[in-house]
């Protein structure tokens, strides 16, 4: 395990993370972890090195550009980690009822074989992307379409996509307090408030200590659920830009404008983040850090460990990763 206190320094590595099941993914520039709470109370921990794109292609380090890069190299790490955490949960439900039935456990090996494969990152970033266009654009274009034909105000195109954005916002919200009545999903977002913790521990300079880490806020203005709040006001902007009349030309073109969005809401919320307590900017992030009263809980003393072991083991490959380059 790494060391509680990193000789690195927050203002050279900017830390983000994740809730995954029963655990918390780290990411760094050069390298992620995972770490994961097994049933016997101990933490399988995976950690990786990761290339960004911006160093494969220079284009990808471009203002906007690089926020649609950072986005699907974000989701397709995510995904991943997620499926990490799946899987060591099956293992620990496949032990626990092979303990019950009297029978002898399967080799390691063998149940680690499925999470290897990409191809159900893959499959899984597609149905994912999918699913977000469905709930979050063709459904609020369909809805707003179909009162158009009872309200003549919004025939006015401002109108049009102002009326689309608040029912997108509406239906973001109202998925976010459903999946949040699911106990799984609340357990999701202990972790997720762990992580901010433990971020906001490492950003302030203080030692990676459960003590510490439980001080702090489990809102973080740098949260994928701000960063989804600016991409719901930033869309109503972006798309009352290009006016089309055709109900398949208007929904083609916001699937299309998906990058400009996203890389137009990264540069928005990299901006506001390290300002976040000062005047415009602090209006700026609020509607994102009350969003997530819902998305990040109080965790308990466990999962600030897990979060804090997540990190730890990032920081390590990270300086690892970085005197090696």
């Amino acid at each position: 395990m790494a060391d509680t206190k990193s000789t690195a320094s927050p203002e050279d590595i900017l830390v983000g993370g994740q809730a995954v099941i029963e655990g918390v993914m780290m990411r760094t520039p050069r390298a992620y972890a995972v770490a994961v709470r097994r049933l016997d109370g101990t933490v399988e921990v995976k950690r990786e090195p990761v290339k960004r794109l911006s160093e494969r292609c220079g284009v990808f380090s471009w203002l906007v550009i690089r926020g649609f890069a950072v986005l699907v190299q974000s989701l397709a790490l995510g995904i991943k980690t997620l499926n990490f955490s799946i899987n060591v949960s099956i293992q620990d439900l496949e032990k626990q009822e092979a303990a019950k039935n009297g029978e002898s456990e399967k080799p390691e090996t063998e149940k680690k074989k499925s999470g290897s494969n990409a191809l159900p990152v893959a499959m899984s970033m597609v149905l994912g992307v999918a699913a977000a266009i469905l709930l979050f654009i063709l459904l609020p274009l369909g809805l707003t379409t179909f009162l158009k034909g009872y309200f003549s105000v919004i025939e006015n195109w401002v109108a049009f996509n102002l009326v689309d954005g608040v029912i997108r916002v509406v239906i973001f919200f109202a998925y976010l307090l459903a999946i949040s009545r699911l106990k799984d999903i609340q357990r999701v977002f202990e972790y997720h408030g762990a992580e901010h913790k433990v971020v906001h521990t490492w950003e302030d300079g203080a030692e990676l200590t459960v003590a510490n880490a439980r001080e702090r806020s489990t809102q973080h203005p740098r949260c994928g659920t701000s960063f989804l709040m600016f991409v719901m006001v930033v869309s109503i902007l972006v798309f009352s830009l290009f006016k089309f009349h055709a109900f398949w030309a208007i929904f083609l073109s916001r699937v299309i404008l998906i990058p400009v969005v996203s890389g137009l809401s990264y540069e928005l919320i990299r901006l506001s983040a390290p300002r976040c307590k000062k005047g415009f900017f602090r209006l700026l992030v609020f509607p994102g850090l009350t969003l997530q009263r819902i998305t990040s809980r109080k965790p308990s003393d466990d999962q600030l460990e897990v979060a804090i072991r997540a990190l730890q083991e990032s920081l390590e490959l990270e300086r690892k990763s970085a005197s090696a380059a």
